[in-house]
Parts: C-alpha cells; sequence; structure tokens
C-alpha cells in the first residue's frame, strides 16, 4: 500500500509550472533505463472507462526508424532528437471478445470466480453493444486520459514530454505495421530533455486566472 500525500502540493505546481511542450530536445541525452520504466508503468497504470484499456503504446527508440516518421510528422524536429518516442494507439475493433479478455484477466488478478463477474460483464458488454457514441471516438478518448497521465508522470520524474497531434495517422501506421497489430495510432508524445538552447523553456506560460477557468457549484 502505498502512503497518501507523498508530494507536497508546491513541489507538484512547481513541477506542472517547469513542464512545456518541448520545441527543442538535446539528442545526445538519453533517459536512464529506471526512470524511463517507472514512465512505462505510468502508462499501464492510466486509469481507462470501465478499466478496459482499449489502447496500446508503442515506444520508438531507435534513431533510423525515428527518421522515417519525421516527414509525417510536419517535419517536428523533436521527432528525431529526443530519447523515446511513445505513439499511443487505440484498439480498432473493441468488441465481446476484449471485453471476455478483460473480466478473465479480472477474475484471475483479484482471485475470484468468472462468474461472480458476470452482472460486471453483461452491463460492459451492454455498453459496448449499443455504444453511446461511436467506439473508435470512444477509444480515442480514453487514450488522451494515458497522454494526460504520462505527461504529469514525466514532469515530476524531470523528464521532458511534447505532445503532438501533428502527424499523419495512416502513414504512421503503416510504417509501424499497427493494423496487422489491430491499433490505429492517435497521438505522439516524444519524451527527453530539453535543449539548453530551446528558446521556449523559459516563457511564462499563460492560462487564464482561475477565477476564469474553475466554478465552484453548490456552495
Amino acid at each position: 500500500m502505498g502512503a497518501q500525500g507523498l508530494v507536497a502540493p508546491s513541489a507538484l505546481i512547481e513541477q506542472l509550472q517547469w513542464r512545456y511542450a518541448v520545441k527543442k530536445f538535446d539528442p545526445h541525452r538519453t533517459i536512464p533505463e529506471d526512470v524511463w520504466q517507472a514512465l512505462a508503468e505510468s502508462l499501464r497504470l492510466s486509469p481507462s472507462s470501465f478499466g478496459l484499456q482499449p489502447w496500446r503504446f508503442f515506444v520508438i527508440r531507435d534513431r533510423a526508424l525515428k527518421a522515417k516518421l519525421l516527414p509525417h510528422s510536419w517535419n517536428q524536429q523533436q521527432v528525431v532528437d529526443a530519447s523515446h518516442v511513445v505513439v499511443l494507439a487505440r484498439k480498432s475493433e473493441v468488441g465481446e471478445a476484449e471485453a471476455d479478455a478483460y473480466l478473465t484477466d479480472m477474475a484471475q488478478t483479484r482471485g475470484v470466480p468468472l462468474e461472480q463477474l458476470a452482472g460486471f460483464g453483461k452491463m460492459l458488454k451492454g455498453f459496448l453493444a449499443k455504444p453511446p457514441l461511436d467506439l473508435g471516438e470512444w477509444s480515442t478518448r480514453q487514450v488522451y486520459i494515458a497522454l494526460g497521465q504520462f505527461m504529469t508522470a514525466a514532469a515530476m520524474l524531470g523528464v521532458d514530454t511534447c505532445p503532438m497531434e501533428g502527424f499523419l495517422p495512416d502513414q504512421y501506421d503503416e510504417i509501424l505495421g499497427l493494423p496487422a497489430l489491430g491499433y490505429r495510432s492517435v497521438l505522439v508524445c516524444p519524451a527527453g530533455y530539453r535543449a539548453a538552447d530551446d528558446a521556449y523553456a523559459n516563457l511564462p506560460k499563460v492560462r487564464f486566472p482561475a477565477a476564469q477557468m474553475l466554478t465552484y457549484l453548490g456552495e
């Protein structure tokens, strides 16, 4: 069991202020393996609706492969210079088979009979059979949750990131062979360490004041 309150509120805010979307990575710095493993675990532990995890995270460290992706990334050099490039992808299809696999894993992990999960399984499969929105769109939204967790975890560990929607998913999918694996790319997030001469590193954040962004109801 982890303890509560391991990070001071001021430390959290400090790291979130430190974080920005890096425009220029230091190509000579690599994320240490123990730090990367913690970040990889942060991806694995990301929350999702029903806990279904309709995603997979493809990690690229090979510079030659990064270079192949560069022209399909709006030529954003971060893709080449970052230590690790994470391609966050959604499952192409999510249905009864995925639900059954998840239920089996849940029963094994929690040490309960599969029959005990029948009610939850019925609800889950009912949602997947008649979803309130397109399942591809639903899965895409789940991937954004994982991105947020990854970026926050990285900031807390002093690792820089740059979330990207500016890429060509079809070309990424083809180069990485994702369709054959049953996945489609949604987001790209290079991770590593900012270059010393990145002019954006020290710019003040432009955020609306809290009074304009947060409304407390029922008080």
